[in-house]
């Protein structure tokens, strides 16, 4: 009875260790990208939120300054692109783990339908937020 209670703990263990790797996958993956075959990039997670009054886009993007990304909305699609590179200070560091992505990012994210009248952009804890301002017409 030990054995085969071992035997099933080990099974569920196993099982976890799975699931947080594709979660962890899932997480950061390569992007589609406009950018040239040679540049590869990384896509960020999002979260996108709707209001009577605004759309609001939270992209986690720590360690990046909101007024080195680039917005731009694209036939229904908002694609926020930019690129994370580690401090200066650090560049010639023994790197004994290295899991936040480097390099050049792209997120497209499928908009709500409608116009938008402005587009502000901050950073908040580590969070590049995007806020779309509904135009007139479209608050109903």
């Amino acid at each position: 009875m030990a054995d085969l209670l071992r035997e099933w703990m080990w099974s569920e263990a196993c099982e976890m260790l799975a699931r947080a790797e594709r979660l962890h996958r899932a997480f950061i993956r390569p992007a589609r990208s406009t950018a040239p075959a040679a540049m590869p990039v990384w896509e960020p997670p999002a979260d996108v939120l709707e209001t009577e009054r605004e759309v609001v886009v939270l992209i986690a993007l720590p360690g990046v300054e909101a007024e080195h990304t680039e917005i731009v909305i694209d036939e229904g699609e908002l694609v926020i692109g930019g690129v994370r590179v580690l401090p200066p200070a650090l560049r010639q560091a023994f790197i004994h783990r290295l899991e936040l992505p480097q390099g050049r990012f792209e997120r497209r994210l499928l908009l709500p339908p409608g116009k938008y009248s402005e587009v502000r952009r901050t950073m908040a804890a580590g969070y590049l937020v995007i806020t779309l301002q509904k135009a007139e017409t479209d608050r109903g």
